[in-house]
């Protein structure tokens, strides 16, 4: 079977090779060029581009498909609340395209216990909430004054800066909503420890003081060790929270939760990288947002600060390392696993 891939992903590089090479003008070296590179051989580095790339067509499918269950559950929840001006703003911020990457941690954390999906969908909503309301924030003039989110207009430039922050500081409050609901089938013990959680990692002691350092640091020299505990906090910490709230759903002992806790923040510090190499070499049209921004605002960062080649190294260990503690799940982990993969290997 894996022959006959073979065979066949060769012929179509080797038509592909031959129709080009026709195209060229008419030279002396065509010949020894055809006789070099149509010359038999198991193209195999072809096929390994050709399989990587339903590795990331899949994660990219599965993406889109896990955010359309999430913003159809948000969307019928913001419809049940009662008429408010804020509703709008809302969701415009939470429901407005984006990767929905969290939700798929979770999601795919949940196969590593065998939860049912259920179980899971009002902690991604919950988190997705989170995630928009530090976006908005963030997006601030008082803080880094984007214009651009999601390839569209910031939600302050769409509906001013007062009803931003306000629809920021309620989408915070609704997360907690939308774990305690009546209907979220949990016992009030897990809900409690859910919400505890959340608010520990979106506040003073994650996203919030994550983004004050943020802030704080720019245009000033400072080390890698503190770039890297300002990262951990502004985007490690939501994902922290991801692989601890399937853990916690499972039941899983204070020994388990913490373990899985601390690889979500490697997850989360990860991603960050990724979206720092992409700040620095990106398309804003595909980040759907400005690039380059970091080295404009004088934002300190890990390939700033270690240079692109070191910083891509320790990436890839940081990976590696992910991997290798995934590992004892075997093939429940399979999904977390090409997720992780996607992380690092994104355009977008």
């Amino acid at each position: 079977m894996i022959k006959k891939k073979l065979i066949n992903n060769a012929k179509k590089i080797d038509k592909f090779l031959i129709n080009f090479l026709g195209k060229q003008n008419h030279s002396l070296l065509v010949k020894p060029m055809k006789y070099g590179v149509i010359s038999g051989g198991k193209k195999i580095r072809s096929t390994i581009i050709f399989d990587t790339g339903k590795i990331f067509n899949i994660d990219k499918k599965k993406l889109i498909k896990n955010a359309k269950k999430i913003d159809k559950f948000l969307i019928n929840f913001l419809n049940k609340q009662k008429t408010s001006l804020l509703v709008k703003p809302m969701k415009y911020g939470v429901i407005s395209g984006g990767k929905k990457i969290r939700s798929t941690i979770i999601l795919d954390a949940g196969k590593l216990f065998n939860i049912n999906e259920k179980k899971l969908i009002n902690v991604c909503a919950a988190v997705e909430c989170i995630h928009s309301y530090s976006l908005i924030h963030d997006d601030l003039p008082c803080m880094d004054n984007d214009s651009i989110r999601r390839g569209k207009p910031s939600t302050h430039i769409k509906y001013g800066e007062a009803s931003a922050v306000l629809a920021g500081s309620s989408l915070l409050t609704l997360a907690f909503e939308i774990i305690t609901e009546k209907k979220y089938l949990v016992n009030s013990k897990i809900k409690n420890e859910l919400v505890r959680s959340l608010a520990f990692c979106s506040g003073h002691n994650g996203i919030a003081e994550g983004q004050e350092l943020d802030l704080k640091f720019e245009k000033k020299k400072k080390k890698i060790n503190q770039i890297i505990d300002m990262q951990k906090k502004k985007t490690g910490k939501l994902f922290n929270f991801c692989l601890y709230a399937a853990a916690t759903i499972a039941n899983k002992s204070e020994k388990e939760k913490k373990l899985l806790s601390s690889l979500g923040e490697d997850i989360g510090l990860l991603f960050q990288l990724s979206d720092d190499f992409l700040d620095k070499k990106g398309s804003s049209k595909l980040m759907g947002k400005p690039v380059k921004k970091d080295s404009k605002k004088g934002k300190s960062t890990i390939p700033n600060l270690m240079g692109e080649k070191k910083a891509f190294l320790y990436a890839e260990n940081l990976k590696n390392n992910i991997l290798n503690k995934l590992g004892k799940h075997g093939k429940n982990a399979k999904e977390l696993i090409n997720t992780i993969n996607f992380i690092i290997e994104r355009k977008f």
